[in-house]
């Protein structure tokens, strides 16, 4: 690894839970591979997994990391690959919100998703969870990651964090992940400690005022803002919490950790760092919305077509609904999204662009669903669906798109499974099998073989 710069190293010298010397050791060692289970796809994994992540529920480090790709579990959305320190998510989250409660929440800069899938495991069904990028593809990510979650309470949005600045009042809860100068990740990406400056520190941290400025207004009275990055700066990280103080009026929201985890307690959000547990750099902080920064005001007008009592024939054949649930024909695509996430897209499509709303089940033509690929990774697909259980090589051959037959097995659509959970559709035709997979979510190297 490069040596650290001495412009980095000189600014942490007064930031508490900072030792020099073991810092820079603990860069000399492999960072761990951490994942966090699935809470509503819990199966045997394919790998050993070692000790539990203490500050999060269903987290195991790795004793070794796999070759992810080869494995169909993930591609399932089985786990998620998260760094652990950031899991910290979870418990913050778990302290501080009452998730019994119909809750609004927004994760404004959420790619890939890890956060989000957090959240969306957290939130009741009747809650909504907006995920929010501002880069067109990275918004394309988030939203599969949210699929595989397998979820329907949830919006993608690919907007400016400004239009957020007009939805006054409207959530209980934002997570801002702000994008930072990223010195907490230098042991899992040199590239990082290339790109380090501290023209970038301040560049960074007048990005993130800005962020948070745009989005305040969106919180409601006795709203909490949780705020992370992945930095050490203090400009970033307690002088930001500072200005949220005194320029708007939040408060610090504090709670317990457990000493033993190592984590560092400072008066304005919560340190990781590398030498002092296992986990990469990290900031977190949890303020209350003291003052009211707006109303909400949901449109009562339903502006989105329902499904018909026909299409709804040939729906529920696939889905489970409950009275929770709505289907609604977006130009000729349903999509399967609970009330108050249909109160919100009719409140805000003017003010937001909205990538994926809820899941997304397919097309009806000839009194036929022409299924979409997230409604096989969904939570609400019915058990009867016509399936067929692939091995584990099978299913990567599927993954790949590569030509595979099946014997024994009945001719028409099914959802190909591993270990019960979706991987995707495809026609068997008795001789082949039309692979609907696309070709975006495929395993393009076709020398990968099974994990085990």
């Amino acid at each position: 690894m490069p040596s650290f710069p001495q412009d980095f190293i000189n600014s942490l010298k007064h930031i508490p839970g900072f030792n020099e010397e073991e810092f820079i050791k603990a860069h000399q060692t492999q960072a761990p591979t951490s994942i966090r289970i699935n809470p509503f796809k819990r199966t045997d994994l394919n790998f050993e997994v070692g000790k539990n992540v203490p500050w999060a529920k269903e987290a195991f480090y790795l004793k070794e990391r796999p070759i992810f790709t080869s494995d169909p579990l993930f591609h399932a959305g089985c786990y998620y690959v998260q760094e652990a320190s950031s899991m910290f998510i979870d418990y913050v989250l778990k302290q501080v919100v009452n998730f019994d409660e119909e809750l609004f929440a927004l994760d404004l800069c959420a790619a890939p998703g890890g956060k989000s899938t957090i959240l969306s495991s957290c939130l009741n069904k009747k809650s909504v969870l907006v995920s929010n990028e501002v880069v067109k593809n990275r918004a394309d990510v988030l939203a599969y990651n949210l699929a595989k979650w397998g979820n329907c309470n949830h919006i993608v949005t690919n907007s400016e964090t400004s239009s957020f600045s007009k939805l006054k009042g409207i959530f209980d809860l934002v997570l801002v992940d702000a994008p930072c100068s990223g010195s907490g990740l230098f042991r899992k990406q040199e590239n990082a400690m290339e790109e380090w400056s501290m023209d970038a520190v301040t560049h960074c941290s007048s990005r993130q005022r800005t962020i948070l400025s745009d989005v305040l207004p969106s919180l409601n009275t006795n709203g909490y803002l949780v705020y992370s990055t992945c930095s050490y700066s203090s400009s970033e990280n307690e002088e930001i919490v500072k200005w949220l103080i005194s320029e708007h009026g939040l408060e610090v929201v504090k709670f317990n950790v457990d000493p033993n985890w190592g984590i560092e307690d400072t008066s304005f959000g919560f340190r990781f760092y590398p030498h002092k547990l296992e986990g990469e750099g990290f900031f977190c902080c949890v303020l209350k919305v003291i003052d009211q920064f707006g109303s909400a005001n949901f449109s009562k007008k339903n502006t989105f077509k329902e499904a018909s009592k026909a299409e709804m024939a040939v729906l529920e054949d696939f889905i489970d609904l409950d009275g929770n649930h709505n289907i609604i024909n977006h130009n000729g695509e349903f999509k399967l999204l609970n009330n108050s996430i249909l109160s919100f897209i009719n409140s805000f499509k003017n003010e937001l662009y909205f990538k994926s709303v809820g899941t997304p089940l397919g097309e009806i033509k000839h009194d036929e669903l022409i299924p979409h690929h997230f409604l096989a990774l969904s939570n609400y697909i019915k058990t009867s669906v016509d399936s067929i259980e692939l091995t584990d090589n099978e299913s990567l051959k599927y993954l790949k798109k590569e030509a595979f037959q099946l014997q024994n097995e009945s001719k028409g659509l099914k959802r190909f499974t591993n270990k019960g959970f979706g991987l995707g559709w495809g026609k068997n035709l008795g001789t082949r099998i039309n692979n609907y997979l696309p070709s975006n979510f495929q395993i393009f190297n076709k020398d990968l073989g099974t994990l085990k």
